[in-house]
């Protein structure tokens, strides 16, 4: 998945795939997290925010399946 760079101390890239409503992230320290079953929306949402770390810890972490790659 192709991810975007981002301005952001705790997130490095985020990348989402609409077909299968995955959203990956790229923390920091160099893991990658893909969250499952996450809606376009949220994706917009995440990538407009102000405060990245703050918006996936409130919008992502808490809501979704995820997986460590």
């Amino acid at each position: 998945m192709e991810r975007t760079l981002v301005n952001s101390s705790s997130v490095a890239s985020i990348g989402y795939d609409s077909i299968s409503s995955t959203l990956e992230i790229e923390y920091s320290n160099g893991s990658i997290y893909q969250y499952f079953d996450v809606p376009e929306s949220i994706h917009i949402e995440l990538m407009g925010s102000a405060s990245m770390g703050k918006a996936v810890n409130t919008l992502i972490k808490q809501n979704y399946r995820f997986s460590k790659e």
